[in-house]
């Protein structure tokens, strides 16, 4: 009698089991409900360590401040005497051309799956869940955000899903670079003709309307030949080590 309730259980939780995980469903309202609990989690946890630093390191934190913003200002300087020069040779030359990225700070939730590093549930306001967007770390291409169930999933650079459009060396070879859940990436579809190096730079291209062009993404260290292409290993510069904040590209142009 044991055995047979035991044996009954065990039937009743793999299929419940199974149920949400393979039904979306069932799984939307439940990684809404997780995902609503931990957002919560991470504001009272921000607000409690911000009040904390102010009251404790109020000295320490004004001076950085002060080095910080006077680094900025200087930047922003140099950014604005670019953006006028710009601006006149688009006048100059009567150019219909015009800049308009959007860019905005978003906040990690959680990871997708326990195990899986290269996953990541976001907080993105206003989310448009038919697009795909680009993410940023301090100037470096980390990877890119995707639907899933209709919530904002990131999938970092190593994810095998993870994909965008970049040039390589001097010449801007261009490619597509995707991941390998591994800690290297592999750009495919390199033109056979093009002159690659060890050592290159690989940054975005820009033309997948995903990412501007220029963020720096890594470092060629091999280089093969398949089917017409070449294909190149890439060494990342941006290292998922502490995935809590990130830059993500509304869009461009």
């Amino acid at each position: 009698m044991n055995k047979e309730l035991f044996s009954y259980l065990f039937v009743i939780i793999a299929l419940l089991v199974g149920a949400l995980y393979y039904n979306n469903t069932i799984q939307s309202p439940i990684i809404s409900s997780l995902n609503a609990v931990k957002t919560s989690y991470h504001n009272l946890n921000q607000s409690i360590k911000q009040t904390f630093n102010e009251h404790f390191f109020q000295a320490d934190t004004i001076q950085n401040l002060r080095e910080n913003l006077a680094k900025y200002e200087k930047n922003h300087l140099v950014m604005q005497e670019l953006a006028g020069e710009i601006h006149d040779l688009y006048n100059e030359n009567h150019s219909p051309l015009k800049l308009n990225t959007k860019v905005e700070l978003v906040r990690t939730i959680s990871y997708q799956k326990f195990g899986n590093f290269n996953r990541l549930w976001m907080e993105v306001p206003d989310y448009n869940s038919s697009k795909i967007y680009g993410l940023t770390y301090k100037e470096l291409a980390a990877g890119i955000i995707i639907s899933k169930n209709g919530k904002a999933l990131a999938l970092l650079n190593q994810d095998i899903k993870s994909a965008y459009a970049v040039y390589i060396g001097h010449d801007s070879a261009p490619g597509i670079v995707h991941g390998n859940n591994d800690d290297l990436l592999i750009v495919n579809f390199i033109p056979a003709w093009s002159k690659i190096n060890k050592g290159d730079e690989v940054i975005t291209s820009g033309l997948d309307n995903i990412f501007i062009k220029g963020l720096k993404v890594g470092r060629v260290i091999s280089v093969t030949s398949s089917q017409g292409y070449q294909n190149a290993i890439i060494e990342p510069y941006y290292k998922s080590n502490e995935p809590s904040y990130f830059h993500m590209i509304r869009s461009i142009r």
